[in-house]
């Protein structure tokens, strides 16, 4: 039996800093139980709530959730817009709980396109919650990692034009500090729900390095637990960075 995180001894436990989640299956979770995808969506919400309480829990400090990516602005106008109320409900609840926790919002992607009530939302969190350290939720809405690159790079284009930046000393790090998450260290891990096995345009540039861990559970379904068992599959592998397994040894 592998060892989990509950009875590895405190100083071989590996909990990532950061965990991103792809939230897959709502709507197939929906069509399974016979019930329209706006209450997969709704459900799925809930997933949010329990997913947020396990990071906490297992003391990861940052948890980024694709909520909305770019190319779901083409998904029915009906299911768009009741996304929106749902997102716009889930505000206005968490708002106070967010603030009671001392939990920082942070929102990644081209949110300034999504609808004005949502934006005063999104603010209002991000303010309200900004001097908060010790946890972060960070929603990407309107979200897609190749728009974010477009973003970076007009950014940088700027600078360099405005002299402020030299285009030859250009790196990595440089071009991180232009990223919607500048000021979060990139995901450890990965997850991904209902068996799917692909990135869908987010994070690629953060996630060069993450472990990815699947399962075949929807959204709607995922518990503390489930968060748990990616976790304890985290903690059981060894990440090399390029380096062989005699290098990590004697480092």
């Amino acid at each position: 039996m592998s060892e989990t995180l509950e009875t590895l001894p405190s100083t071989d436990r590996k909990v990532p800093q950061h965990v991103a989640i792809i939230m897959d299956g709502n709507g197939r979770w929906a069509r399974k139980q016979g019930l329209p995808r706006i209450e997969g969506h709704r459900r799925g919400a809930e997933s949010v709530k329990r997913a947020l309480n396990a990071a906490r829990d297992f003391g990861v400090r940052y948890l980024t959730l694709y909520a909305f990516s770019v190319e779901n602005w083409n998904r029915p106008k009906e299911e768009v817009d009741g996304l929106m109320k749902l997102l716009e409900r889930f505000l206005v609840d968490q708002h106070k709980e967010l603030m009671k926790r001392k939990i920082r919002l942070r929102v990644v992607g081209r949110y300034r396109e999504l609808p004005v009530r949502i934006q005063e939302l999104l603010q209002r969190a991000e303010a309200d919650t900004s001097d908060f350290k010790d946890q972060t939720l960070a929603l990407a809405l309107n979200y897609g990692s190749r728009t974010e690159v477009v973003d970076a790079m007009q950014a940088i284009a700027r600078a360099a034009q405005a002299g402020t930046l030299d285009p030859e000393k250009l790196d990595y790090e440089t071009l991180r500090s232009y990223l919607y998450t500048k000021d979060m260290p990139d995901p450890d891990l990965v997850i991904r729900t209902s068996g799917e096995y692909r990135l869908s345009n987010f994070l690629m540039l953060q996630a060069a390095y993450a472990e990815i861990y699947t399962t075949s559970v929807f959204w709607p379904e995922f518990t503390e637990a489930h968060f748990k068992a990616a976790l304890d599959d985290y903690a059981a592998r060894e990440r090399r960075y390029g380096k062989t397994a005699e290098q990590l040894q004697n480092a």
